[in-house]
């Protein structure tokens, strides 16, 4: 699917680390250039022909977003550099100060450490319980184990739309319907589910939403926090500067701007918001339904060729994603992607950032095969062909 648009995918690569970033289409090259060769200025800052132009490249990118996850109004979305600083942001410029001594957070232990770091960091300053929800037998999350882990003192669930290792699809609608119920606030990484599925904020009605643009094609550096209305007047910055402030005097009086203005301080990555808008284009052309049905598609023919190699083992078969998690008995994970690499095909091997999910899967590395819409089932069959390799041992040896 529209594999003619990836340069690099010209030289015979077999590209299977989707999870970790996305191959870039020609078209964001394309606008970069276009920006730095023909308008480079800064946004929001001049007010000359070329610097106008910028701004106006720089919102249209904004309302795209908007437009993209359903949201009301382009006040809702804030540009970051990525997930983590988007989780970030949220969790010390909204959670600390509304979140108390004793409260308890629900995390996961197939977190990524992005969404499981800054709330030790808070946990330190301010004594919240970190808690985690129960995986069921398939390492996934599942409405009766978020209601058990549930208590009166619940404040927060944050966890991953799509989980980054295990790739399960958590029922986050049903998840935030019971939250609301209990009074209880969520914040949703969507870093592995926006980028291959539609996603509604209103429909699904989280209260925060973060993800990256270079999991989904666009460039990196560019990230994107969706607020819920209710909660803009709320969140503070934790970065200060140009851009976010409307005053400020000797005394130290200062008035800074409201959203999404006062979560951007400085000058912001122009050029790859500005790409990122061209990407949103290009997805919604595909069409993110197709995404993820052409993943669910090779997913499942991955899965089933993976089963005619029985040294492989599977840790998520019933996933509903495009993630494939394996290890291959007797080969150590990072020795396996480095032998797939002898043959062109990429994948990642080690513990994904999820450090403590070796609680859940009993083994602390594994390796990660991930897909995108570019991917087809004539690069799997070469896949398994390279591990299907009667002296794979002896040349990882």
């Amino acid at each position: 699917m529209n594999i003619e648009d990836f340069t690099i995918l010209k030289t015979g690569l077999i590209y299977f680390d989707n999870g970790a970033t996305t191959l870039k289409p020609k078209i964001l090259g394309e606008a970069i250039s276009d920006y730095y060769n023909y308008y480079s200025s800064n946004a929001h800052r001049g007010d000359y022909g070329i610097s106008l132009k910028a701004s106006q490249e720089y919102e249209k990118t904004r309302g795209l977003v908007q437009k993209l996850l359903n949201a009301d109004s382009p006040k809702q979305i804030a540009f970051t550099s990525g997930t983590t600083d988007s989780i970030n942001k949220i969790v010390f410029g909204y959670f600390k100060h509304h979140l108390k001594s004793g409260d308890e957070v629900l995390l996961t232990k197939s977190e990524h450490a992005s969404n499981i770091l800054p709330w030790f960091e808070l946990s330190d300053e301010i004594d919240i319980k970190i808690k985690y929800i129960e995986l069921d037998e398939n390492h996934q999350v599942t409405m009766d184990n978020v209601k058990k882990a549930v208590t009166s003192n619940t404040k927060v669930i944050s966890l991953a739309h799509i989980s980054n290792v295990v790739g399960d699809v958590r029922p986050l609608k049903e998840i935030t319907k019971y939250a609301h119920e209990h009074g209880i606030l969520v914040l949703a990484d969507g870093a592995q589910s926006v980028p291959h599925m539609k996603i509604d904020v209103k429909d699904l009605d989280v209260d925060f939403l973060a993800f990256s643009a270079h999991k989904m094609c666009g460039p990196t550096g560019v990230g994107v926090i969706y607020i819920k209305e209710d909660y803009l007047q709320d969140i503070k910055p934790i970065i200060f500067g140009g851009g976010m402030n409307a005053e400020f005097d000797h005394d130290g009086n200062r008035v800074y701007k409201e959203m999404p203005d006062m979560l951007e301080a400085g000058t912001p990555n122009i050029a790859g918001v500005i790409g990122f808008g061209y990407i949103i284009e290009y997805l919604q052309k595909i069409g993110f339904d197709n995404i993820h049905k052409y993943e669910l598609e090779l997913k499942n023919y991955l899965v089933q060729r993976l089963k005619e190699i029985k040294e492989i083992k599977i840790y998520n078969e019933n996933s509903q994603s495009g993630i494939v998690t394996i290890n291959y008995d007797g080969i150590f994970p990072q020795d396996l992607s480095i032998y797939l690499d002898k043959y062109n095909i990429c994948t990642r091997a080690g513990s994904h950032c999820a450090k403590i999910l070796k609680d859940e899967l009993k083994i602390k590395n594994t390796c990660r095969i991930s897909l995108y819409f570019y991917n087809t089932k004539d690069e799997i069959d070469k896949l398994i062909n390279v591990l299907k390799n009667p002296n794979i041992k002896n040349e990882i040896i």
